[in-house]
């Protein structure tokens, strides 16, 4: 079957990321104890494949419970992690979707490990979702670079969908000898290679579905610089849930989803091709050609005669219906420190004795302007809460909500969300580029 290609320039991909929403075995679900579920989690030299010769290269990778397999819990429950850094370097883990959980957050509640000592912590998992955790915080620069690890929290009851596959894009770079670098300043920019892309580890990934299957397809950018777009050929892709939040239910345009680094996108797809036929799944940068890095491959065994009903939104657990933007905190948010001034820093030297960004009352909505004055695209994270993408006139807001936006070079974006929960909480912003490097401020919630 001929599949038509789809190309995207970087100013497609951005202004797609802006305009979303108006345009292996599966693993079983089953009921758990309402216990502390323990997560144990290791961070030590691990062999990875690299570049088109699958040259064999060691990185610093997370492994939970002793194996490469994601770990999955069930909203409610409560994880007890144990980390221990096996590594050479100070050790933080960061981590992207649980809101509220004060214990976990790194840098403000949790200091670095030292190597050779462990870290333990407990936190709730108030809602269903899409996590991802790493160890990047501290990592620009470093010896090696590190991959994610991504985490899984099934709803309460169960979705009605056949499939559950997770797709972890990661980009890697490497130097004139081979090697895996680290993002980050370095004097020898010109010598890194292209990006290299993994999916859960390997060069690609192929999924063999039944004809009227549905899959459930949790797709994570876990690259530690690029935004990315994936365009899923000649299927509808129903968006159901961004960055571990529900979202009112939307057709992708184009069966294309954009993702910041960080950002996590859960998507419905029903195998409703010809017996025989197949779906690729594209990846594109913004620069250079697009990579096949999937392939939705549909068997001659129905899952069912027709497709299944198109599916209800996911239940939302913690967020407000409505924001009272009349009575809102608003902050202007550069995205970088104007001269003068310092209101980012490397997390190498961060300290909470630095002034926060703002402080908020304790149920107040704050208003975050994300002001991009840059020639390059910067990422903007937001810790222990999630937020509307505010319309352009500021009078309404998206139908999804986000912890991580991607801001357009020059832009500005405005984002509110509900300080509920009070505690030091991190945001990030980093610069769409190898080199440039991670920058952490903080905000208090009283």
């Amino acid at each position: 079957m001929m599949l038509r290609p789809v190309r995207l320039t970087r100013r497609h991909l951005l202004a797609g990321f802006g305009a979303t929403a108006v345009a292996g075995p599966a693993a079983p679900i089953h009921a758990r104890s309402q216990d502390p579920q323990r997560l144990a989690i290791d961070a030590m030299p691990a062999p990875l494949s690299l570049g088109p010769d699958h040259h064999e290269t060691t990185v610093w990778s997370l492994r939970t419970g002793g194996s490469s397999q994601i770990p999955r819990f069930r909203q409610g429950e409560s994880v007890d992690a144990v980390v221990t850094n096996g590594l050479t370097t100070p050790l933080v883990l960061n981590w992207r979707g649980p809101d509220g959980a004060a214990a976990i957050e790194p840098l403000t509640a949790r200091s670095s490990i030292s190597p050779g000592r462990t870290d333990r912590y407990a936190f709730p998992l108030r809602q269903a979702g899409t996590f991802m955790c790493d160890a990047r915080l501290l990592g620009d620069g470093m010896t090696r670079p590190s991959p994610a690890q991504a985490l899984i929290v099934e709803e309460r009851e169960p979705i009605e969908a056949d499939r559950d596959e997770v797709m972890l894009i990661e980009d890697w770079r490497l130097d004139a000898e081979g090697r895996p670098v680290a993002p980050g300043p370095t004097e020898n920019e010109k010598k890194i290679g292209p990006p290299l892309y993994l999916v859960n580890g390997k060069p690609s990934l192929d999924l063999n579905l039944h004809v009227n299957e549905r899959l459930r397809l949790r797709v994570i950018n876990a690259c530690q610089r690029n935004a990315i777009a994936l365009a899923i050929q000649n299927l509808d892709v129903r968006i159901m849930a961004i960055d571990s939040q529900p979202a009112e239910p939307f057709l992708a345009r184009n069966g294309r989803l954009v993702l910041a680094p960080g950002t996590r996108i859960d998507a419905i797809i029903d195998a409703t091709l010809p017996a025989g036929t197949a779906s690729a799944i594209t990846l594109h940068d913004g620069g250079g050609n697009p990579r096949q890095i999937a392939l939705l491959k549909v068997s001659d065994r129905p899952a069912r005669s027709a497709p299944l009903p198109t599916p209800t939104a996911l239940p939302s657990a913690n967020l407000p219906a409505q924001l009272d933007l009349r009575n809102a905190l608003r902050t202007d948010m550069p995205l970088i420190s104007p001269a003068g001034t310092s209101s980012w820093d490397r997390p190498a030297l961060f300290s909470t004795r630095r002034a926060p960004a703002f402080r908020i009352k304790r149920g107040r909505t704050a208003v975050l302007a994300l002001k991009n004055t840059t020639t390059t695209p910067r990422v903007f994270h937001l810790h222990g809460h999630h937020a509307r993408l505010l319309d352009r006139l500021d009078d309404g807001w998206k139908p999804f909500w986000l912890d991580t936006v991607l801001v357009d070079a020059g832009q500005t974006q405005r984002i509110a969300f509900v300080a509920d929960i009070a505690g030091a909480w991190l945001i990030e912003t980093m610069a769409v580029e190898w080199s440039a490097p991670r920058q952490v401020g903080w905000f208090a919630v009283e």
